[in-house]
């Protein structure tokens, strides 16, 4: 199977105060052990970059460009990146009009359009419920990963 990592979990592993942080890291390192194919999306990176070097006053891991810069570097290692292709837009404006999403969740839709388009089946994130809506594609939660 293939399994593109949410921002989130991407997150968890980095944040060490973090309760779910051995969670993260323990279902990447089972996937990986098992043979899985693990993607990182662009999208994820992005949003891996904003939340990274946001201050930590307003929910923020404060990072320095250098610590931001060495922890994609090390999920570009872990995992295969899938770059933007100019065909996640067309899939992602479809997605977006067909289920009516609107707002924030643009971002969740972009992520299901860059997966339909890499042919990507399975998501791990641990917020499942923001792609219900989203038919084609198997969310998993790190929790369910033993």
């Amino acid at each position: 199977m293939s399994y593109a990592i949410d921002t989130n979990v991407l997150a968890r592993t980095v944040h060490k105060n973090h309760p779910m942080q051995p969670v993260a890291k323990r279902a990447i390192n089972q996937l990986l052990e098992d043979g899985e194919t693990l993607f990182v999306l662009s999208q994820s990176l992005y949003e891996f970059w904003v939340m990274a070097t946001r201050p930590t006053e307003v929910n923020g891991f404060g990072m320095s460009l250098a610590e931001a810069t060495t922890k994609i570097a090390d999920f570009e290692v872990l995992l295969t990146l899938k770059p933007d292709q100019p065909e996640i837009y067309f899939e992602w404006k479809a997605l977006v009009t067909q289920h009516v999403v609107m707002g924030k969740p643009a971002h969740d839709a972009r992520i299901v359009a860059a997966m339909k388009v890499h042919g990507i089946t399975h998501l791990l994130t641990f917020n499942g419920g923001d792609f219900k809506r989203f038919p084609g594609i198997t969310v998993v939660s790190p929790t369910e990963i033993k």
